[in-house]
């Protein structure tokens, strides 16, 4: 796939591994907000429609719309903990809509689902840090190589953000600092 000047090619396999990614890392996290909210059904929608992208599904508008979905559903929530949760169910559908753009910002895209899950689980352990460092340390072993290699062609996650910022920083340094080993010739 070729890209105007100054743009990072994404191929659809890539964008999918992306957000299967987002997938798995919010999945973790759902029970959060449907223990706040028992009979809302909207980020579980959006990591499903995640899902579905991620394995061979459409990109069209119900993946835009369970994404937005599930952020409305963070509006409702009644903590926190369920608010983050939501928010990460949001960012694993909004993952297939990595931009081919060489800005920092678009690192959100890629590990914002992790960051709020991780949040979501640091606020319900009494906000502690350690628990939220080892749901990132799960991400770094969730990615795969293609994940990384895609991380890798973007700018270092940016400043600012708040604790989310903070995660999603730490976690865009772990993963880049990973070596990642080619299969081996067959």
């Amino acid at each position: 796939m070729t890209g105007e000047a100054g743009e990072i090619v994404l191929s659809k396999r890539e964008l999918r591994e992306v957000t299967a990614f987002a997938a798995a890392c919010a999945e973790v996290v759902l029970e959060i907000f449907e223990t706040d909210q028992p009979d809302d059904s909207r980020p579980r929608d959006a990591v499903s429609a995640a899902w579905e992208f991620a394995r061979g599904g459409g990109r069209g508008k119900s993946l835009r719309d369970t994404a937005s979905a599930a952020l409305k559903a963070a509006k409702c929530a009644d903590t926190a903990a369920a608010r983050e949760a939501a928010w990460a169910a949001m960012s694993a559908a909004g993952a297939a809509y990595l931009h081919p753009l060489p800005k920092a910002t678009q690192v959100k895209h890629i590990l914002g689902a992790d960051a709020y899950a991780a949040r979501a689980a640091e606020l319900v352990a009494d906000d502690d840090r350690s628990v939220g460092a080892a749901h990132l340390e799960q991400a770094v072993h969730r990615a795969t190589p293609v994940v990384v290699d895609v991380l890798k062609r973007f700018p270092a996650a940016p400043s600012g953000g708040g604790l989310v910022g903070e995660l999603i920083r730490v976690l865009d340094a772990d993963l880049r600092s990973l070596t990642l080993i080619e299969d081996p010739p067959s």
